[in-house]
């Protein structure tokens, strides 16, 4: 029976020590989060981020705008946050409403700011090998989580299937960049078992379940990032939990793997912007 990868507990430990740090802060760090509409989820998760990061002692502010603002008001307001010395991190929450570009919004944000990690700045350096401001949330919770067990990387055969500039795309790169050799599949990918009964690590974004024990090898670590209701209600992930950890040797769960880790990741990066702009 597979070894439960505990996004909650390493959530705890990281936070404690944090709250530490930001103590020992003479002025404190300020995170900024944009909302856009109402999505009742993204509702959810600005409440959680702006909880988590007062419980740390980090100013948090959340702007929130209806449904029909404009473009230009996100954008002059981005613009405003970016020359405010008081500011430390600017997150806008994802999804926007339909009629605003995610593009020309994320690049507004001064990428000494960009809290995601998700500015062309930022990415760029991702994808070229050199070090980013800061590392995108997801997957740089995925690597704490693995490093904190002790799980191998480099030179293992890594699966990321899913290719979302928010989770697959930034995690390919930074397992390249901790030297493993990386398969990317997605909706197209043909013949994924094949693929998936060679890999040591499968990072799994796909949000849909696909990943059953018969198509992994045997040991093999298991993250499932995947989230979503099935048709009775229950929140499941991409991976068929029950069959998955007979075979693998490492599983996260859902919930309570990845999840927690993405939230302790924004907290780290607000603190690692705060400390580069001291």
């Amino acid at each position: 029976m597979a070894q439960i990868l505990d996004g909650k507990k390493l959530r705890e430990k990281i936070l404690e020590s944090l709250k530490s740090k930001v103590e020992k802060f003479q002025t404190k760090p300020t995170l900024v989060v944009i909302l856009a509409g109402d999505n009742p989820a993204s509702k959810i998760y600005v409440n959680n981020k702006k909880k988590t990061a007062e419980k740390l002692g980090i100013n948090s502010q959340v702007i929130n705008y209806p449904a029909d603002v404009t473009e230009n008001e996100l954008l002059s307001k981005i613009e405003e946050l970016n020359n405010d010395n008081s500011v430390t991190a600017i997150l806008v929450q994802l999804p926007l409403p339909e009629h605003i570009s995610k593009e020309n919004i994320i690049d507004a944000i001064s990428p000494q700011k960009d809290v995601d990690g998700f500015t062309p700045y930022n990415f760029g350096r991702l994808f070229s090998g050199e070090e980013p401001i800061v590392y995108p949330c997801t997957p740089k919770g995925i690597l704490l989580l693995l490093d904190e067990y002790n799980i191998e990387i480099e030179g293992k055969h890594a699966v990321v299937i899913g290719r979302s500039n928010i989770v697959g795309r930034p995690m390919a790169q930074m397992l390249l960049k901790r030297n493993a050799t990386v398969t990317m599949c997605h909706s197209k990918t043909k013949n994924l078992a094949q693929i998936t009964k060679t890999a040591d690590i499968i990072i799994s974004a796909a949000g849909k379940n696909i990943i059953k024990g018969e198509i992994l090898k045997s040991d093999c670590v298991v993250v499932d990032v995947g989230i979503f209701k099935d048709e009775n209600g229950k929140t499941r992930g991409d991976v068929d939990f029950d069959s998955a950890s007979q075979i693998c040797s490492y599983i996260s769960p859902v919930p309570g793997g990845v999840g927690p880790m993405t939230i302790t990741s924004l907290m780290l990066n607000t603190v690692e912007l705060f400390e580069k702009s001291l």
